[in-house]
């Protein structure tokens, strides 16, 4: 073969694995990448200091301003483009799937192919990398590890967004309020709340919600379904956060949340929260109809139906008396049908409230909290101290 047809022929197979190449970076063409100028876009990620991290949860640096979606890269940004411009696609025969250019239909095809075949399961992949990180569900290969936790990872994208965990970044901010996130689909899951867009609506009324999770919560008011059962009592809930609370604060005897006033130990960051107002003497709760402030939100629950009328009695169906709050009126119910789902893991004794069962599982301990501020005597429930009190030292104070 003469030199000239052969490095005519060389040059031919660069020029096509430069295209590839181009096209599995999602470099677009000049030609597909053009403007349209009556659209007067701009491209967010065009500006120098844009860079794109491809291990990273799918950051999404390129902006199409006509309708401000965001895309991993200019090639997914580009195929939403020519929806706006009028052009054409390169459509897959096979599955549909659109692609900007030629080069990108070449790279998905092979997806359709045997090509980058997996010998375990027969899935075929884009390409040898992807091929790669799919083979270690077969091999349970994880090469990622964390420096911190030592917790392994199959893949690097899965390591950064873990990292997140202990460096507390949130990268993914939201552009009309403060809140940001460690996930991009935390942040567009959030971004319903702005754009009012709640497309999971309920069969059985007007309600709508903005996620498929909170669609499922919520048919359980219409069906009385509880699948999450505590396993220590007879409790039941719609939730599975709920029964996680219901864990630790009836259950767990571990307190991790202590008090900077006064060292109190307690279970939840919300009772601690609580708690603190009764050093600060904060009151959050405002009466909107006079200038009174309210502690608890059950104070100013009782306050609107007492004093304003506003809202509504909850009635016992066994006796005359009325509940302001709904937890207390199933704590009264409980007392009508003998119903105690609190049992102590120590004893078979069981109680009515959570409070009770707290307040009981103090007789199994050997340590006394409680200290008779007169004496110094130290006692293990709180009620044992104002007894003592009464009994040895009423008399005493009031001679003084």
């Amino acid at each position: 073969m003469p030199l000239n047809s052969l490095s005519i022929i060389l040059s031919s197979d660069i020029a096509v694995i430069i295209s590839v190449c181009f096209a599995l970076v999602d470099i677009p063409c000049c030609t597909c990448y053009t403007d349209n100028s009556s659209f007067e876009a701009k491209i967010e990620a065009d500006s120098n200091d844009v860079t794109e991290h491809p291990h990273d949860d799918k950051p999404r640096p390129y902006v199409y301003t006509v309708c401000d979606k965001r895309f991993t890269t200019k090639g997914h940004l580009n195929v939403h483009k020519v929806k706006h411009t009028g052009g054409e696609l390169c459509c897959c025969t096979q599955c549909g799937k659109r692609c900007a250019n030629q080069y990108q239909l070449r790279y998905h095809m092979n997806v359709h192919s045997s090509k980058y075949k997996c010998t375990e399961c027969g899935k075929c992949c884009q390409g040898s990398s992807q091929l790669t990180v799919h083979r270690r569900i077969h091999s349970g290969e994880k090469p990622f590890e964390c420096t911190v936790c030592s917790k392994r990872f199959t893949t690097s994208r899965d390591l950064v967004v873990h990292s997140r965990i202990h460096s507390g970044e949130k990268p993914y901010k939201c552009h009309l309020c403060d809140k940001a996130f460690s996930r991009f689909g935390h942040l567009k899951t959030h971004m319903r709340v702005h754009t009012g867009d709640k497309p999971y609506k309920c069969d059985m009324c007007d309600k709508a919600f903005s996620q498929s999770s909170n669609l499922t919560d919520h048919m359980r008011v219409h069906t009385g379904d509880k699948p999450y059962n505590c396993s220590l009592c007879n409790k039941s809930f719609s939730r599975s956060g709920n029964l996680q609370t219901h864990n630790k604060r009836v259950h767990s005897n571990r307190r991790r949340y202590d008090c900077r006033y006064c060292g109190k130990l307690f279970k939840t960051s919300d009772i601690l929260k609580q708690h603190v107002r009764i050093h600060t003497g904060a009151k959050p709760y405002s009466c909107r109809h006079c200038s009174d402030h309210f502690t608890w939100g059950r104070q100013l629950k009782t306050r609107l139906l007492k004093s304003h009328n506003e809202g509504t009695w909850l009635p016992c169906n066994f006796c005359q008396k009325k509940f302001s709050y709904i937890g207390s009126l199933k704590e009264h119910l409980r007392r009508h049908e003998g119903v105690k789902p609190y049992v102590c893991s120590e004893c078979p004794k069981s109680f009515c409230r959570a409070a009770e069962l707290r307040s009981h599982q103090f007789t199994h301990l050997d340590v006394k909290h409680f200290c008779c501020g007169f004496c110094g005597k130290y006692f293990k429930q709180s009620r044992y101290v104002v007894i003592h009190f009464r009994r040895r030292h009423d008399t005493t104070v009031k001679l003084w």
